[in-house]
């Protein structure tokens, strides 16, 4: 019953895959701070079997953190965020607080001198960005922001591993929609305040321009095009429920995404989330959640080449190799699991690509 719930709500959707530990026990701990969404079960989840403790948790809803204790039972309720900035065992603050709120979190915890895994979008404005950004800079510490929709995606991991093999020649293009099931009654009101979430491109289009960048091997782009609507949801005069973009990228690559609250209550996922690849010899498709009307489960690959027509199911294949990369990062002072100024540079185009969009906004 719980795979069903997480599989038709994005909120609370956590991929679970193998323990791989790269650390010893206790070696790298944890502190989350800020349960505002339910991507931290996700963050804590990729962290933990890594080998990471989730040690302590502090969010101003008992509820939501003696729920949190029960899915990681090494973790302690603390009274006051503070216990963990001055935790001397603490190596990393995880955050998923409201949006708008995710920067400041960063801040004090990079200035206590721990490493920051962020919820997406990590910023809001764009000064938040910059702020942080030095913050890094100075410290040298690691901030990353959770990708999920490839990070925790174990199709996306196995399509590169095709492209790294040369399956598909080189990338020319990458196409990526990300449709969501909105479930408004169980959103809580600060996910209808553009201001707090900022906005359906900064909140879920961060992912697909990730992507963008990642498969087209990019380190920049130009927002050649980028809007954003409210075609259906009057009653929520600051949200946005539609949201689509180009990119042209700093190698010549172009990219693509959609992004949506349309996601209709028939489908069996939170959505029909899907990437296409288009290389010279050939072209990659994941179904990341469900492979619409043929198989009830996710991490679908398809590819077409010289050679054929392919099908791989990617469950249990390959894994969530970030998390591991990530924890060795922090503790080594590598740079492995994604690259630092990369994870600026997706956050800032999603900023950018937001105020764009939003100059050209449609309402139904």
């Amino acid at each position: 019953m719980i795979q069903e719930v997480q599989r038709k709500d994005g909120q609370t959707y956590a991929p679970k895959g193998k323990r791989s530990p790269v650390c010893a026990e206790n070696e790298f701990c944890i502190g989350a701070i800020g349960l505002d969404h339910g991507h931290i079960l996700g963050m804590c989840n990729g962290l933990s079997e890594a080998g990471a403790t989730i040690a302590s948790v502090w969010d101003q809803d008992r509820t939501k953190t003696e729920a949190f204790c029960k899915e990681f039972p090494t973790t302690k309720i603390v009274a006051a965020p503070d216990e963990i900035y001055h935790d001397p065992k603490i190596n990393l603050i995880a955050t998923a607080a409201i949006p708008c709120n995710r920067s400041q979190i960063a801040e004090q915890a990079l200035l206590s001198n721990k490493h920051v895994f962020s919820d997406k979008p990590g910023f809001t404005k764009l000064k938040q960005l910059e702020h942080i950004r030095a913050i890094v800079n100075a410290t040298h510490l690691r901030y990353a922001i959770y990708f999920s929709e490839r990070l925790h995606v174990e199709a996306a991991t196995y399509a590169d591993y095709l492209i790294k093999q040369g399956d598909i020649g080189e990338v020319i293009q990458t196409i990526v929609i990300g449709p969501h099931r909105l479930n408004a009654p169980t959103r809580p009101a600060w996910f209808f305040d553009k201001a707090q979430h900022g906005g359906i491109i900064t909140d879920i289009g961060c992912h697909q321009i990730e992507q963008i960048l990642y498969f087209c091997r990019a380190s920049d782009a130009k927002i050649a095009y980028s809007r954003v609507s409210n075609y259906r949801h009057s009653q929520y005069p600051k949200f946005e429920d539609f949201g689509e973009a180009n990119l042209q990228c700093d190698n010549g690559i172009s990219g693509y995404f959609r992004v949506d609250w349309f996601t209709p209550d028939g489908l069996s996922a939170w959505g029909d989330g899907r990437t296409i690849i288009l290389g010279t010899e050939g072209y990659i498709e994941l179904r990341k959640y469900v492979d619409i009307a043929r198989f009830d489960h996710g991490d679908s690959v398809y590819m077409a080449n010289k050679k054929g027509e392919f099908y791989f199911d990617a469950r249990g294949t390959l894994g969530y190799p970030f998390f591991g990369a990530f924890i060795r990062d922090c503790l080594d002072g590598t740079e492995n699991s994604i690259g630092q100024e990369y994870t600026f540079k997706v956050m800032e185009l999603a900023l950018m690509a937001e105020e764009i969009g939003s100059n050209h906004l449609v309402s139904g």
